[in-house]
């Protein structure tokens, strides 16, 4: 063995306990660290001939890249509806690694990791109160579970010309219908070869909203004479938090052939709550679901799974098998998950989950999402009061957009936000919403307080001053 590597396993321990250290004081002083930094370095280091060992490239880490880091887990940081890890999503996200799982299948000598991320998801569906009819696993983020679930709604196409998509190609025009899709959805269709750009825009139901229009979506259908589509649906959207009506649409589904795709990556968890779970009531007749972990679960970022109807198997194994490894056996028989899902390589991604859902709770999400709804009213009540800003729609969850009042103000509006985002106190991201400039604040972190909403409110008026609004 390697004399370095021979010395980092002799002090493994003592490594690791300074690598925890420097976690700990990492989250320990998030509240002081930038949500945003100009800090840089030159990317191009020589690689050491000789190697320098574990706690020397801790140390180099602390001094050279920990700088560039920013408390993106932190309370003020509203941009790109980012959670923030908790204590035992930590401790299931360090296991993963800790136990190097590569997790595939439920009966194998080589561990059966897998049934730790089936109980996972049977926990996530008793949380959004979902039937077991659905199967589901996990994947880095909503732009692959999208992906998972489009593919698998593709081969449904194709089956229904009698063809299979995924070993011949695609060879009939596939019809997809949405109104306001998420870019993730849009890239999966880039992805998929089915076209970025080859989708029909459903409206929008009229006033301040981005649910689909169910009299023009009704209209598209029935130009479709017969043929078959797939329809992308929303489940929280962007800018304002919208639903789509999930029971229209299953009546809907009662009169035509199409594949339901819902894409929930943070709204999904509206399900958590009494207050909020109509938004979703009827969603579990979609054939499939997109769901985001590192939103509002508050778990490490790359976690997010899919969950697409069991009825649906054949059509998943046959867009994903691995044929070509015999020694895997029959993919109905023996299930694994390489055999469903694009990665072969998967690591235990449903353990920082399984952690946070046994140590917390219904009642622990439950407290965290009508919390962070909460705060975005008050938020939004704050931007009210102050009289520079103006909401451009309602809040409907947590996700707030506004803009700079007055339409002679439209062009100061990114000035102001990058202005913001400089001073390093919060991140919140820019948006386009009915053809206007405007911000999205997004409340879905376990930290933030009121009190980070009077340091923003604070913040924001002293960088107006200084744009001598």
């Amino acid at each position: 063995m390697n004399s370095i590597l021979q010395h980092d396993l002799n002090d493994f321990e003592n490594i690791l306990e300074k690598a925890k250290q420097q976690g700990i004081n990492f989250l320990n002083n998030l509240e002081n660290i930038p949500t945003s930094n100009k800090n840089k370095i030159d990317p191009k280091r020589d690689l050491n001939e000789l190697g320098l060992g574990s706690e020397q490239a801790l140390k180099e880490f602390k001094e050279r890249l920990a700088p560039l880091l920013v408390s993106s887990p932190g309370p003020r940081y509203w941009g790109f509806v980012t959670g923030g890890s908790t204590p035992a999503s930590i401790v299931g996200d360090w296991l993963a690694s800790v136990y190097d799982q590569n997790t595939q299948s439920v009966t194998s000598q080589g561990g059966n990791s897998a049934l730790i991320e089936f109980e996972t998801i049977n926990l996530l569906l008793q949380l959004l109160e979902l039937p077991d009819s659905f199967l589901g696993g996990f994947v880095t983020g909503a732009a692959m579970s999208n992906f998972t679930c489009l593919g698998v709604a593709r081969q449904w196409f194709g089956k229904q010309f009698g063809k299979d998509f995924a070993k011949n190609g695609i060879s009939e025009s596939i019809n997809i219908l949405t109104a306001t899709p998420h870019s993730s959805s849009i890239k999966s269709l880039s992805m998929l070869g089915i076209g970025s750009q080859n989708y029909t825009v459903v409206n929008t139901i009229a006033g301040n909203r981005e649910a689909l229009d169910l009299d023009d979506l009704e209209e598209k259908i029935k130009a479709l004479n017969g043929k078959p589509f797939i329809l992308i649906s929303s489940a929280g959207t962007v800018n304002t938090a919208d639903f789509d009506d999930f029971e229209a649409i299953l009546n809907l589904k009662a009169k035509y052939n199409f594949w339901w795709h819902i894409d929930a990556a943070f709204g999904g968890f509206a399900a958590v709550s009494e207050k909020y779970k109509h938004y979703v009531k009827g969603w579990e007749n979609a054939d499939s679901v997109t769901i985001d972990c590192h939103k509002w679960l508050n778990v490490p970022y790359e976690s997010a799974f899919y969950l697409i109807k069991k009825e649906h198997l054949n059509l998943q194994i046959e867009t994903f098998q691995n044929s070509n490894a015999p020694y895997l056996g029959n993919a109905l028989e023996n299930f694994n998950y390489l055999n469903v899902l694009p990665e072969n390589s998967r690591r235990l991604r449903a353990l920082p989950v399984w952690f946070s859902l046994i140590a917390y709770g219904k009642e622990g999400f439950c407290d965290i999402i009508e919390k962070s709804t909460l705060l975005a009213l008050h938020f939004g009540n704050a931007l009210i009061e102050n009289g520079d800003f103006e909401l451009m729609a309602p809040i409907r969850l947590n996700n707030v957009c506004f803009t700079l009042k007055g339409e002679e103000n439209q062009d100061k509006t990114l000035q102001f936000l990058t202005k913001l985002n400089d001073t390093g106190k919060v991140f919140m991201t820019p948006t386009v919403y009915q053809n206007r400039k405007g911000i999205r604040a997004s409340f879905v972190n376990w930290r933030t307080t009121e009190e980070d909403i009077k340091i923003v409110i604070e913040e924001m008026k002293a960088v107006l001053d200084d744009l001598d609004y």
